[in-house]
């Protein structure tokens, strides 16, 4: 099972794990945010709801993305180009939405105000 892990970092924690990678350990699948705030807004509910229906799906139009998320295509299409801006998801030399993932993990952390 391959799992994607969505996580908020600042470039010396991605400076850390690329160096890492460097040295052969093995990082796994990850995609970073700079804040939390961009998180949120990249991936709001319909963005989201897109992402689960990709998940483990294999590849998919755009037309059986927004059959299995209940919307319109047009406001999925639009979604669908924000996630492939940003890179979440891929498209197929054929035009067909891929995002080779079994499992999406999100990790984000708060702490107290010093």
């Amino acid at each position: 099972m391959t799992t994607l892990i969505i996580e908020v970092s600042t470039l010396d924690d991605v400076k850390v794990r690329l160096n890492a990678a460097f040295r052969g350990e093995p990082q796994g699948c990850r995609y970073s945010f700079r804040s939390e705030e961009r998180l949120l807004s990249t991936l709001n509910p319909n963005r989201w709801a897109i992402l689960c229906a990709l998940t483990g799906a294999g590849s998919l139009g755009v037309r059986e993305v927004a059959r299995r998320v209940g919307r319109d295509i047009k406001g999925v299409h639009g979604d669908v180009q924000a996630l492939l801006l940003c890179g979440l998801i891929d498209k197929t030399p054929d035009g067909k939405l891929d995002f080779p993932y079994d499992a999406v993990r999100v990790e984000m952390e708060f702490k107290a105000a010093a």
